[in-house]
């Protein structure tokens, strides 16, 4: 058995078996990568972009166990959005070098881009998706969460508090598809999730009003940079 084929087995190995499902490895640990990926995003630290790196990087193994080729895509898209989120972060965290960023709420025609994205997009990956069943047994709700992180994460990559808003419609899918695609853990993460997203969207509201709307791009009132 080569180190990969060993890895592989590892990460989709059965950790325990709860209510008739197997919960496998990749599931827990991808997941609670992603928790405190989410935790960190809370508290506006950069260190959220590498573990969610390192989360979208495992849950690509649980989702391909369970054949859910959207959330394969998602996980990948996942991966590409942390890199290019980690730098923009990077860029604009705090002169006082907590690791922080300034954050504040999206302008009306930002929040038309995205939803306009999340509404087009959804439509054309649910229409892959359909065209190629391969892809996705569900391709919806796949479609759906596929392109709903895509937006979450733009959206908190670019500091906005809307970032929350998003997760959270997300969630609102995620947690009975999880279940019903025999990723239990997942489904009970984004429970946990939703009580993130709800203690993060009231702390990033709070510390959106020390900021002007251009805070990422000109000097926030205490010396935070864009």
């Amino acid at each position: 058995m080569s180190v990969v084929d060993a890895l592989d087995h590892t990460l989709n190995g059965t950790a325990f078996s709860a209510f008739g499902q197997h919960v496998i490895w990749s599931d827990i640990v991808g997941n609670l990568a992603g928790l405190a990926a989410l935790a960190l995003g809370w508290r506006r630290s950069v260190a959220t972009w590498p573990v969610q790196l390192l989360s979208g990087a495992i849950l690509v193994a649980a989702y391909a166990s369970a054949q859910l080729g959207g959330g394969v895509g998602k996980q990948l898209l996942v991966i590409t959005v942390a890199v290019w989120g980690w730098r923009q972060w990077h860029r604009g965290r705090q002169d006082s070098g907590d690791g922080q960023i300034a954050v504040r709420f999206a302008t009306w025609p930002e929040r038309a881009a995205l939803a306009t994205g999340a509404a087009v997009g959804t439509l054309a990956v649910g229409g892959l998706f359909t065209a190629f069943p391969s892809l996705s047994w569900n391709p919806w709700p796949d479609a759906y969460i596929f392109v709903g992180t895509l937006v979450a994460m733009v959206a908190q990559a670019r500091g906005l508090v809307e970032f929350w808003f998003a997760w959270l419609l997300v969630d609102v899918v995620g947690v009975p598809l999880a279940f019903d695609s025999g990723l239990p853990f997942s489904g009970l993460v984004y429970l946990v999730y939703l009580g993130l997203v709800l203690w993060g969207m009231r702390a990033w509201w709070l510390q959106s009003r020390r900021f002007t709307p251009t805070a990422l791009t000109t000097p926030a009132p205490d010396g935070a940079t864009a």
